[in-house]
């Protein structure tokens, strides 16, 4: 019997663009949600000192994983007692539901199009549904910078990453790196209630998307000599300006695409009408508009082919 575990990164990809991201509230990482605050709520302290409160969030990090484990376990042993094809349908769905390329490519470009069409109001709209800042009052070329923003830290978290941990430990390591992932994303705000209990949550996402995240740099390099963008910009750009993101991965794939696309990103945000300055990253050489998203999202694609490639040849040679 031929060995055909390395096609799964294609076929959940397959999958991916056949059939999309649906928006349910079944979907597996909406119930990694459910299952993140179900512990939480069961583990927040009421009154506790800040390393207490660090601790309790470590617990609660735990439990998630532990209950994201004894699922995931139980139905890849059902599926490998099942048989190999078994196994290679359950693997290829755990993949395909924690990778977003079909999600990240359907929001901009539909923001893209109605900045095409100059429907400001309603970008802003659907701008607010994928990021936390402020939207009302941004015109085209900030709309644009936040969503090229979104898509471009997003192709680490929500592609690389995923097919990373899969090629390391199996559809279980891709099915726990969407959990860890999702707990940033609810856990690891620095406000009066996260500062303190979301800081492993956050701290375990950073170490996990140390690699990817300068994997997803050197991978969007060759996307951009391939697809005829400023490759030596993007270098130049992502070696200057990467640190200077506020998170010590965001950074690796904004500063590459703002340097492939020769246009600048950071600046001026606004969350619940607080203002907050991120540092810039590219040059301004031409104003941002929703070209840049599509061509954003290009980019994005032809990364996730170059990474499918990469994991899957991997898998053959091991």
């Amino acid at each position: 019997m031929y060995d055909l575990y390395p096609l799964v990164p294609w076929l959940a990809m397959v999958l991916d663009m056949a059939i999309g991201d649906p928006r349910s509230r079944w979907h597996p990482v909406v119930l990694i949600g459910q299952v993140i605050s179900f512990w939480e709520k069961r583990v927040y302290p009421q009154r506790n000192s800040p390393r207490q409160t660090v601790f309790d969030g470590a617990c609660c990090v735990l439990l998630v994983l532990l209950t994201v484990a004894a699922v995931g376990g139980a139905l890849i042993y059902l599926a490998t007692w099942a048989g190999y094809y078994a196994y290679l349908l359950i693997a290829t769905v755990i993949l395909y539901i924690t990778i977003t390329p079909d999600s990240l490519a359907r929001d901009s470009k539909e923001i893209a199009g109605l900045l095409m069409h100059g429907d400001i109001a309603e970008a802003r709209h659907k701008l607010s549904w994928i990021v936390g800042r402020d939207t009302a009052g941004l015109d085209e070329s900030e709309i644009s910078r936040a969503t090229i923003e979104t898509v471009a830290e997003n192709i680490t978290d929500g592609i690389l990453s995923p097919l990373f941990y899969f090629a390391l430990f199996g559809p279980l390591g891709a099915l726990l790196y969407r959990a860890a992932n999702t707990m940033d994303s609810m856990l690891g705000y620095k406000n009066e209630r996260y500062l303190y209990f979301g800081r492993v949550a956050a701290r375990l996402d950073d170490v996990l998307n140390y690699l990817p995240a300068r994997i997803t740099a050197g991978l969007l390099l060759v996307s951009a000599w391939l697809l005829r963008y400023n490759v030596h910009n993007a270098w130049r750009i992502m070696r200057r300006d990467a640190d200077k993101h506020p998170s010590p991965n965001g950074g690796y794939a904004e500063a590459t695409v703002a340097g492939a696309l020769d246009i600048r990103l950071g600046g001026y945000n606004y969350y619940n009408g607080v203002t907050e300055f991120r540092a810039y990253m590219g040059n301004t050489s031409q104003p941002i508009t929703w070209l840049h998203i599509l061509s954003t999202v290009r980019l994005m694609y032809a990364t996730t082919w170059w990474m499918i490639g990469v994991v899957s040849l991997s898998m053959l040679i091991r």
